[in-house]
């Protein structure tokens, strides 16, 4: 059985290879397929869009990784920001999506129109990427970074919430505790879905 290193709290110059981790684990999601419908294109835009919003998470929330046991990069990763306090959009955000994101800038902002529209008022945390490297599914390294988190949060009383991005997923996260929201489905454009969810702290 592989054994893992401990969780960590990932540091400032390792925060665009998290985003590659999180490009590379979500490639074949519905709405990242959305986002970027050319496979040559998908792994590169994504790896800057997830990178630019961890890199925001890092100030303002947490971004923990499971290190790869060969030592090579990272096995998994959680991406969460707080809601409990204000937190303003990452800097120069409108002027960085234009240029990472290019011909698909409108999916871009189609999504995010789509998230701000539907996101929770009450204070929370957000947990935003829960990403696994394929080498490294079926270890429980999901369960592992989200029970740290969970476990600080419901000692504190703090709810959480993410966006789902599959049935399979739902499953998941609602035998960790999750539970649906009323409005529970958050369509893209072109009908692939989100799933609101919500954890009492």
């Amino acid at each position: 059985m592989t054994e893992y290193p401990e969780i960590r709290p990932a540091r400032e110059d390792e925060l665009a290879a998290v985003g590659e981790l999180v490009s590379l684990s979500f490639f074949h999601l519905g709405a990242c397929v959305y986002l970027v419908p050319s496979p040559a294109d998908r792994l590169k835009v994504h790896s800057d869009y997830f990178g630019l919003l961890t890199e925001h998470a890092h100030n303002y929330g947490r971004v923990d990784v499971i290190d790869d046991p060969s030592g090579s990069g990272y096995a998994a990763t959680a991406v969460w920001f707080d809601y409990t306090r204000e937190a303003p959009d990452p800097p120069n955000y409108e002027e960085r999506l234009a240029a990472l994101a290019g011909d698909y800038l409108d999916r871009f902002q189609a999504l995010d129109e789509l998230f701000a529209a539907n996101h929770p008022h009450d204070p929370h945390w957000h947990l935003a990427f829960l990403a696994v490297h394929p080498d490294h599914q079926a270890h429980g390294l999901g369960g592992k970074l989200m029970k740290r988190t969970h476990d600080e949060l419901d000692a504190a009383g703090v709810p959480q919430y993410l966006e789902a991005t599959n049935e399979n997923n739902v499953r998941l996260y609602r035998r960790t505790g999750y539970v649906d929201m009323e409005t529970f489905e958050m369509p893209l454009p072109d009908g692939t879905n989100f799933f609101r969810m919500w954890r009492k702290g």
